[in-house]
């Protein structure tokens, strides 16, 4: 996780495009893959539905929205480059981009035979006032204030209380798709996604691994183990991406020793760095998927601790990190703490040319 919340350029799709083929969406027989029985999973709050999915039962008229628009522009404009001297934050021409983005998905407006456009929002004009101000003035991640995040060919759920998606992640589901290739045992077997938060890495797995296989997501928070089902859905994949609830690898118990892969995006942040991240991230985000303790590795080292006794032989791992420094230390400890457990073990830099994430195989 890249602590910038620069979206992407590309606008947001549309909830019919970018579905799984339909060799995805069929069912895996449990018994095929000897599983035990999972473990009972708590009810999960409802997800709030994003902006772009909702009904358009709002009218509006063209002079009223324009009087928003002119004034959701004007407060933009007036941010300037403070934001981005202060933390690092979105400058007005960003934000500009954003508010083009926000019009896209809440305005639906249906062409008349006169010409004339009858307008309809997704969501009433006075809470288009108020999501607006709650961006500027709050600081208010974009993803939130819309309700989803594009990630790779994704659109996915997010709101708060789950940790937004970063592009670097993505790669993340790439080297996943290295090691299954051509190694079959690994394509069919038990993955894990841990940590899941929106789900992102669990589905784009499920995608490579096409028909074989399936994918445990698990989170701690309720509110991620909501949303998270709640995209599994929305790309057919619940038949392959189980989801539950609890911390890391407890909700595995049923398949120790069974994984052929697991990967995590942790939280890795220094607690005392908190404090110091752009507004979006460290006002609103959930700290548990932050704070990595005094030197950010307290839950890369339990994943790593745990590594060993849920992979089978010859079983895959990708972590996620803060940088190269946190690379090295995992290296050493499981070159030398946990020797003889571990081979091929790679660290491998981000899009950025930041060494990101650590990668290695159980003997």
């Amino acid at each position: 996780m890249k602590l910038s919340l620069t979206p992407k350029l590309s606008t947001f799709l549309k909830p019919s495009s970018a579905l799984p083929p339909t060799h995805l969406r069929r069912s895996i027989s449990s018994s095929s893959l000897s599983l035990s029985p999972p473990p009972p999973q708590p009810t999960s709050p409802k997800p709030k539905t994003p902006l772009f999915l909702r009904p358009p039962i709002h009218p509006a008229t063209a002079s009223d929205l324009q009087q928003w628009h002119h004034w959701a522009k004007t407060l933009a404009s007036s941010v300037g480059s403070s934001f981005a001297d202060s933390d690092n934050g979105p400058d007005s021409t960003l934000l500009l981009r954003e508010l083009k983005w926000l019009v896209d998905d809440a305005v639906h407006q249906e062409k008349l035979e006169n010409g004339e456009g009858n307008i309809r929002l997704r969501v009433s004009l006075e809470e288009m006032y108020l999501l607006w101000k709650q961006r500027i003035e709050e600081r208010r991640p974009f993803q939130y204030v819309v309700g989803c995040q594009h990630w790779r060919e994704l659109v996915l759920c997010v709101q708060e209380g789950v940790l937004i998606p970063r592009p670097e992640t993505e790669l993340v589901v790439d080297l996943v798709g290295e090691a299954v290739e051509g190694n079959e045992g690994l394509r069919e077997g038990l993955w894990a996604d841990l940590g899941t938060g929106s789900g992102a890495i669990a589905i784009g797995i499920a995608r490579v691994l096409g028909s074989c296989g399936r994918v445990f997501a698990t989170d701690l928070s309720p509110v991620a183990v909501s949303v998270a089902r709640f995209n599994v859905e929305r790309y057919g994949l619940q038949d392959v991406v189980e989801v539950r609830q609890g911390s890391w690898f407890e909700p595995l118990k049923d398949v120790e020793g069974k994984l052929a892969g697991f990967v995590s995006n942790p939280p890795y942040i220094p607690s005392d760095n908190i404090s110091g991240l752009q507004a979006e991230v460290g006002r609103h985000e959930p700290r548990v998927a932050l704070d990595g303790g005094v030197d950010g590795m307290d839950d890369l080292l339990h994943l790593c601790r745990g590594a060993a006794s849920m992979l089978r032989p010859g079983g895959f791992f990708a972590l996620e990190t803060n940088g190269e420094s946190q690379c090295k230390y995992l290296v050493d400890y499981m070159e030398n703490e946990a020797r003889g457990s571990f081979c091929n073990l790679s660290i491998i830099p981000d899009f950025a040319g930041i060494h990101r994430f650590v990668t290695g195989f159980r003997k």
